[in-house]
């Protein structure tokens, strides 16, 4: 979905989406039913899965004094899930923030490099483009959370807001 504007090399280089801080356990991506069986099955039968929401959470473990821990699914290939990332990694780093009580707004992490580095008039464009049958990234990620309102998170300062619509 986002290889238009980030290579999967220039991707699976950084990593930092995959990496999480004491202080980032709220950003721990929701998996779905889904896909927790499919990791159970397929990937690793003692993944340690915390139900969270309609889903499951990667219990993360902090080593004494560490203050990053990486996702379990990342491999020296990337990740292991493959097609069946959570929804957040599918769109990151993209999100849909709270901007204030009644409305939402897409923004870009300014913590991916290459993906902050662009326009955000070229960002905007990217993600009201029509993208499927479905709509633009901005109407899939929208939908998605209606159906599924913990991916929506706070506004953060400094996070370029490319869209905003009124719940």
């Amino acid at each position: 979905m986002l290889t238009e504007i980030l290579s999967r090399e220039a991707c699976a280089k950084c990593r930092v989406c995959c990496v999480f801080d004491k202080d980032d356990i709220w950003e721990i991506p929701v998996i779905s039913p889904e896909t927790s069986e499919y990791i159970k099955k397929n990937i690793d039968e003692n993944a340690e899965l915390e139900p969270y929401e309609d889903g499951y959470r990667f219990v993360m473990h902090f080593k004494d004094g560490d203050e990053l821990t990486y996702c379990p699914m990342l491999t020296e290939k990337g990740c292991a899930l493959g097609d069946n990332k959570p929804f957040d990694c599918r769109v990151w780093p993209f999100r849909v923030n709270r901007i204030s009580e009644n409305l939402l707004g897409i923004t870009v992490s300014p913590v991916c490099e290459t993906v902050s580095a662009l326009p955000v008039s070229k960002l905007s464009t990217f993600i009201n483009k029509r993208y499927n049958v479905q709509g633009s990234l901005a109407d899939i990620m929208l939908d998605y959370a209606k159906k599924h309102p913990y991916i929506i998170k706070p506004y953060i300062d400094g996070y370029p807001v490319l869209k905003i619509v009124k719940e």
